[in-house]
Formats: C-alpha cells, structure tokens, sequence
C-alpha cells in the first residue's frame, strides 16, 4: 500500500506534538545514599531539570552545596532520585563534573580543583556518581577511583558542586 499523509496514524496531534518537543520542567531530587548515612542539601543552591521525548529522559542536575549542606558519612555512595523511573539499570547514562571549592589535601595550592565523572543508574529509580579521570589540570587522584561519597574523591566543603547531565529510557 501506498504511504498516504492522512492516514490515522500520522495525524500530528497535540500529544503526538508534545512527544517530539518535550518541554523541561524541574524536578525535586532525593538526595540518599547506598547505605545509613544520610546527606542533607541543606541551603544549598539546588538546580534539576528533565524533559521527556517519546520514553527519552533528558536530564541535568547542578547542585552547589551550602554551609548547611551535610554530605553523610564514610563510604555509602551518593545517590540521587531520577525524575522518571528507568527502563532498566545502566552503567552509563550520563557524563558531568565535580568541583572543589577549595584545594583538597594531596593538591596543588590552586584553589578547587575538579574532575570528571560518569553517570550511572544502578537502581532504576537512582543517579550514582562515579569519577571518571583525573583532575582537569592534570594532577592525578589522590582517592582513587571509585563511585562518590562524603569521602571520596576529596572531604567536600561549601561552595564544592556536582554537575551531571545526560539520557536514559523511561519505563513502559
């Protein structure tokens, strides 16, 4: 049969519209941790926003933690709530940066410092953080490698932030 624009299922319609030009919005993320110790934004200055293409998520996050912000305890990962809930788990769904507000022990003088990190869901309701490479000016890790935490990859002061971004497929 002959492909002909009427037909039913081509029909642009508002929803269908919608669905190709999504529209971002904010969302409030859940910051939790892998295990008992639990962080707090407190006052820090929180920024995330998502949009959703057919069952595309797009996401960013940008958060820049204050002086009453608490970052949980020893080495219970970081996690934070995805605005919409995850097809599957993903070792790769995103990419970002962290920064140091000042130089952690270890680093230059040079006040920060900040690395690379990789987005991964580990849970399909859950963001983890895990560092990706050395510092941008190429002082390499002192922590080690690993998934992000009160910890690692450095003690987190006010003023440090955490900035991610990427795309995931929502469940059905």
């Amino acid at each position: 049969m002959p492909y002909e624009p009427w037909q039913p299922g081509m029909l642009l319609t508002q929803g269908r519209l919608a669905s190709v030009s999504p529209t971002w919005q904010d969302w409030t993320p859940v910051w939790t941790t892998s295990g008992a110790s639990t962080p707090s934004f407190g006052n820090a200055a929180v920024l995330a926003r998502f949009a959703v293409a057919a069952r595309t998520v797009f996401f960013e996050m940008d958060f820049i933690f204050g002086s009453s912000t608490t970052f949980g305890s020893g080495t219970d990962n970081w996690r934070i709530s995805t605005p919409v809930t995850a097809a599957r788990t993903s070792n790769g769904c995103g990419s970002g940066e962290m920064q140091r507000a000042s130089a952690p022990g270890g680093y230059s003088n040079s006040p920060g410092t900040r690395q690379p990190l990789r987005v991964r869901l580990t849970t399909t309701g859950t963001f983890e953080f895990e560092m990706s490479g050395g510092n941008i000016n190429a002082i390499s890790t002192s922590s080690g490698a690993g998934l992000i935490d009160a910890s690692t990859p450095w003690t987190w002061d006010t003023g440090s932030a955490l900035r991610a971004w990427g795309s995931y497929e929502a469940a059905a």
